[in-house]
């Protein structure tokens, strides 16, 4: 049962990471206006890597299980619990907690550690 709470803590931290992504160019970057055009594109690539990085936090999540190794999956879990779960402190408070984004990244959290 861990491993499965553990792989979808992978899945569910994969999602938040597409839906950041997605809403981070269809919503964000849609309507700011950063200038120069360089510092834009730069911050954008930033957002988008933050994507990436939680993607490969999912993956990680959902291979853990089949890692030989405990330490391995100790150390993965604890760590992306705290990425996670400091995203989502820094979202709540950020957005004064009117965003649903620190309630996901709370789940991919709780869901990571049930499954330790």
């Amino acid at each position: 049962m861990r491993d499965l709470l553990l792989q979808c803590s992978g899945v569910a931290a994969i999602a938040v990471a597409l839906v950041h992504g997605v809403l981070g160019e269809t919503k964000v970057f849609a309507r700011a206006t950063i200038e120069p055009p360089r510092l834009r594109q730069l911050i954008r690539l930033v957002w988008q890597a933050g994507t990436v990085a939680w993607i490969g936090g999912g993956v990680l999540l959902i291979a853990a299980p089949w890692m030989a190794s405990e330490p391995a999956r100790h150390w993965i879990i604890v760590t992306l619990a705290v990425v996670f779960g400091f995203a989502a402190l820094a979202n709540a408070w950020a957005m004064r907690g009117r965003h649903f984004g620190w309630v996901a990244l709370s789940g991919v959290v709780a869901l990571a550690v049930a499954g330790y």
